[in-house]
């Protein structure tokens, strides 16, 4: 007879929290399908109340939204975007709305479908796509749909639609960018919400851009000496820090005359010169600060300071943040303009990446096999090809529905290089701090999880409940 431990026990118990709590969320997915249905037959009545009064057909839609919001006790907004979801499954997507049915997808993957699937069914509208562009396009995004997160669904589904439909993405492109706004919503507690709206390519950029100067403002402040406060500092000049007085020069002693009455924020003789708004210096106290909050001060500090003028550069010449961006040879040299693609994110205009090819002085080819995938990449030494290599190959974190872009993730070796694991392409994947720390000798048996690369990229992770969940590369599908 066969003897069963505590751990046995143990696990089996915690397998089955894991199996019921996955059927539960198939269940809850099932359900919102049946809500979806609903709301299609209400679209159903709603069209029958406008072809009865087509002249209030804005009125009904809005007091249609209305009714559902208030019963429900949902946004507006997000009662706009159901039936809009709904629509969407009801008018040209058949099979997600088959896999949402079942359970097999969430309403976040419906929604993230829908919104792609737009580009498609504006293109069948206007004759520049055949009907059946769409079932291709079903077809492909319910692949990564069924198997990987919402989050991840998108990217896939924008490139995907942006494959089958071609030129029409960067009409769409340039016709949202005129939509560009910076808007102010007042909040509670004198916060206020500053929302810009932006081509995607330059809000990746400002987005890296401030989260490299945050980094830089945390590492300073952690090596920081502290200047002691001079026997005569009484706290009352605003504007000026110890920091930065060279305490041991007499022309700054107050009783020499070297302390003048100054301007808040003006250091004394240095022609109007000002200190960024920076609460460190404001209130001569340690710097404590969460990183959101750096960002948040950093943000103010370049808009505030900055001055748009020829000789501080456009936006272009300005742009230092690593943005990646894959473009055909072709279509740098202009021979063709097929569609770039912002890493992670999607389409690109392939005007806006030659224009930034023609600012940037480092390269990577790519060699792409039939299937889209990046198998090759020329470089200068082998450690960097290497690293270029898996920054193209990757794009973010490789554990099963993880984001976090490659710059923010440390290269791992799958197997432990301590263990006999080789520094090789197939042995090594970008992990987010986060999952990497998942795979530490120090995380307990029951507790740690171990990954395996397979050849063509995938790497399958196995759970301490045994379960293996495999994460393939993302594909390149622009090319297609």
């Amino acid at each position: 007879m066969e003897h069963r431990t505590d751990l046995d026990l143990d696990l089996e118990e915690r397998r089955r929290v894991l199996d019921a709590w996955v059927a539960k969320r198939r269940q809850i997915a099932a359900f919102e399908a049946e809500a979806a249905e609903l709301l299609i037959e209400q679209i159903a009545l709603h069209d029958a109340d406008v072809s009865a009064s087509p002249f209030h057909r804005d009125a009904i839609h809005r007091s249609m939204v209305a009714e559902f919001s208030a019963a429900a006790h949902v946004p507006k907004g997000s009662m706009e975007f159901a039936f809009a979801d709904a629509h969407a499954l009801q008018a040209h997507l058949p099979a997600i709305r088959a896999a949402f049915a079942s359970g097999s997808i969430s309403s976040g993957h419906v929604r993230e479908i829908a919104r792609a699937s737009a580009l498609v069914a504006e293109a069948i509208r206007n004759k520049k796509a055949d009907a059946s562009v769409m079932e291709l396009f079903e077809t492909a995004v319910l692949v990564v749909a069924e198997q990987d997160t919402a989050a991840r669904t998108r990217a896939h589904a924008r490139q995907v639609a942006a494959a089958l439909v071609g030129e029409t993405v960067v009409d769409r492109h340039r016709r949202a960018a005129e939509e560009r706004c910076v808007t102010v919503k007042s909040l509670d507690d004198g916060l206020a919400l500053l929302t810009a709206v932006l081509p995607e390519w330059i809000a990746t950029a400002i987005s890296d851009r401030l989260s490299r100067m945050t980094k830089e403002v945390v590492r300073a402040r952690a090596d920081r000496e502290f200047v002691p406060l001079p026997w005569w500092w009484d706290g009352d000049h605003d504007g000026l820090s110890p920091e930065d007085f060279a305490l041991d020069d007499p022309s700054f002693d107050p009783y020499a005359g070297g302390m003048i009455p100054c301007a808040e924020g003006v250091i004394p003789g240095a022609d109007g010169d000002t200190f960024a708004t920076d609460p460190e210096i404001e209130h001569f106290s340690p710097d404590t600060r969460t990183w959101a909050q750096v960002q948040a001060d950093l943000f103010s500090d370049l808009l505030l300071t900055a001055d748009p003028s020829a000789a501080h550069g456009d936006g272009l010449d300005d742009i230092q943040a690593r943005v990646q961006v894959t473009v055909a040879a072709n279509t740098l040299l202009g021979a063709d303009n097929r569609l770039a693609e912002l890493d992670g994110h999607g389409p690109l205009d392939p005007d806006i990446a030659r224009d930034l090819a023609g600012r940037n002085n480092g390269w990577t080819r790519l060699f792409l096999d039939a299937a889209g995938m990046v198998i090759e990449t020329d470089t200068y030494t082998p450690t960097e090809g290497m690293r270029r290599f898996l920054r193209a190959r990757d794009q973010h974190c490789r554990f099963p529905g993880c984001r976090m872009p490659v710059h923010r993730c440390d290269v791992d070796h799958n197997r432990d290089h301590a263990k006999g694991g080789r520094t090789r392409l197939d042995n090594l994947g970008h992990l987010c701090r986060a999952h990497h720390t998942l795979k530490h000798p120090d995380v307990p048996d029951p507790h740690r999880w171990n990954a395996q690369q397979e050849k063509d990229g995938t790497i399958t992770w196995h759970s301490p409940l045994g379960r293996d969940y495999a994460d393939s590369p993302p594909r390149r599908v622009m090319f297609v």
